[in-house]
């Protein structure tokens, strides 16, 4: 068998289920930060103050866990390239691109989640600042990673909308993921201008919006738990492009 069929001697239905199980993790990841930490100590009022200091590890958790995600995300990308690359290299890059951004602009963001715990650590010259201002302190820079968060889905929803076209021309994964990604990417991109355009929009679709976003990204990565690819056609794919 031509030795550009194979990656490394490796099945790519190997580099399918290995994506499956790493989408898998960021998707739970990302729900325990997202629903089980934040959205267990942010509420309204002081309280979210509150929550945070007397939750110190479950805030802490939750960065690591975001991390992780962030962590999968880089063999994830680079495991998309490969089964997408035998439709069209260039754009499958262009995906892997639009990801990578994703991922540093999530990244970097996070940072703003460990000013809570600087902040109520009473460090040094911290003591200058009264109660009031440290609290209106914690919830701008909780509100800063809320809309970096939003930022870093705009890369990504252009990476679902590619990643979604290549599917629907790659004849070795089901047209329906394709659309199902495309509309995800959609969906991204809907929820963030409207995040910064027009905030009131934006806190009537949120988080409805993303919704249909969920159940396409799952989608994918079931299929590649369960089905993978149809080896026979990538590999046919494959040995057309080179």
């Amino acid at each position: 068998m031509n030795s550009n069929i194979k990656i490394a001697g490796t099945s790519p239905q190997i580099y399918a289920r290995i994506g499956g199980v790493l989408y898998l993790i960021i998707i739970a990841a990302g729900i325990f930060g997202e629903f089980f930490v934040r959205g267990k100590l942010i509420v309204s009022g002081d309280t979210t103050v509150n929550n945070i200091m007397n939750s110190q590890l479950l805030w802490r958790t939750g960065i690591a866990s975001d991390l992780i995600m962030h962590v999968c995300d880089l063999p994830l990308m680079l495991i998309f390239y490969v089964l997408l690359r035998p439709v069209n290299k260039n754009l499958a890059l262009l995906a892997l691109l639009f990801t990578m951004i994703q991922t540093a602009v999530l990244v970097a963001t996070k940072l703003n989640l460990f000013t809570p715990l600087i902040l109520l650590g009473n460090v040094g010259n911290l003591n200058a600042f009264d109660p009031q201002q440290l609290h209106s302190l914690i919830y701008l820079s909780i509100k800063l990673d809320a809309n970096g968060f939003g930022v870093g889905l705009i890369f990504f929803g252009f990476a679902c909308l590619v990643n979604g076209y290549l599917i629907l021309k790659s004849t070795y994964l089901p047209k329906t993921l394709g659309f199902l990604m495309q509309i995800a990417g959609l969906c991204y991109l809907i929820n963030s201008f409207s995040m910064i355009l027009v905030p009131a929009f934006s806190n009537m679709i949120s988080p409805t919006i993303l919704v249909p976003a969920f159940i396409g990204e799952l989608s994918f990565c079931i299929w590649l738990l369960v089905k993978g690819i149809n080896v026979t056609k990538w590999e046919l794919k494959q040995s057309i492009t080179h």
